[in-house]
């Protein structure tokens, strides 16, 4: 019985984690980026919405300016590699370990309770009469699949070509007279923006905000994706690619749940979580591999 209501919470978890993992999969896949930036902006989002909640504001509002924060420090990263001309992985590193201290300034002091405010499931809860962990399932389902949409119909339109063209083919794109940096910043801005509501909704589900709640965000983000990959392919459409994204945080959060479950230690989380993310990306070259012995020579029969 247990297990099943564990069960039941890492799914509820997964819809929220999953809006930080369509974020990264915005920067890692679609720009080809690694912005490690999204573990400062996580917990920004995550801090930013606390203070506001204590202090009597709206959640669902502290959502919006979360939002607006995680877009500005999004921004910040694409200035240190477009303009100044960092390199990303540098560039993102910069802005992770600036939003450390800005999210001590913005709570002045480590973490901030939210025990007995008022949050979008605990609202939930009061207009459904539904349980914490249903609360948890409803919102982030809701919210997840809005942003789903959000990232579909946006990659549709002129600015969304251009920004995945830029991923697939920066000096293509170059060539026909458009402007990468743009298109760069752009995808910076709206990862960061999606990757600081999740840590917004997270603290708020967890009931406090904490300036470390995004320490490895960004592998368990790409743990996410991978997940996603693997198990329902990326050879669709792009909302079910999208969509897979989600799922995989949702089956991550399984997996997670599970082993702890069997015993395992939380102090070990981390290296179970770097062995997931490796297995799953060394599966495509485990299979070429293994598909090129089973090939047969060419030339027919050589046997004498």
């Amino acid at each position: 019985m247990d297990l099943a209501v564990n069960m039941q919470s890492a799914i509820a978890q997964g819809t929220l984690w999953g809006i930080m993992a369509l974020g990264v999969y915005i920067t890692f896949r679609i720009l080809d980026i690694p912005d490690l930036s999204c573990e400062g902006t996580f917990a920004l989002g995550g801090c930013i919405s606390a203070v506001m909640i204590v202090k009597g504001v709206n959640p669902f509002v502290s959502l919006i300016i979360a939002l607006a924060a995680g877009m500005a420090a999004g921004a910040v990263t694409g200035f240190l590699h477009t303009k100044l001309k960092i390199p990303a992985i540098l560039a993102g590193i910069l802005t992770m370990i600036a939003l450390y201290s800005v999210n001590i300034r913005i709570m002045g002091q480590p973490n901030t309770s939210l025990l007995g405010e008022d949050t979008a499931f605990t609202q939930a809860i009061d207009a459904l009469k539904l349980d914490q962990t249903m609360a948890t399932l409803l919102v982030g389902a809701v919210i997840s699949i809005f942003v789903v949409l959000c990232i579909y119909w946006f990659c549709g339109t002129e600015i969304g070509c251009a920004l995945r063209a830029t991923g697939n083919n920066e000096y293509m794109v170059r060539a026909l007279g458009a402007n990468t940096n743009t298109s760069k910043v752009i995808g910076l801005v709206i990862s960061n923006g999606m990757i600081s509501v999740s840590g917004a909704l997270v603290g708020q589900s967890q009931g406090y905000g904490d300036i470390k709640m995004g320490t490895g965000a960004i592998v368990i983000g790409l743990a996410s994706i991978v997940i996603g990959e693997v198990i329902f392919g990326k050879r669709f459409n792009f909302m079910y690619i999208l969509a897979s994204v989600v799922f995989g945080s949702i089956i991550y959060r399984m997996i997670i749940s599970l082993v702890l479950y069997m015993g395992l230690s939380t102090d070990d989380m981390k290296l179970f979580t770097a062995l997931v993310v490796a297995l799953a990306l060394g599966i495509p070259a485990i299979k070429a591999r293994y598909s090129q012995k089973r090939i047969p020579g060419k030339g027919g029969n050589t046997t004498c």
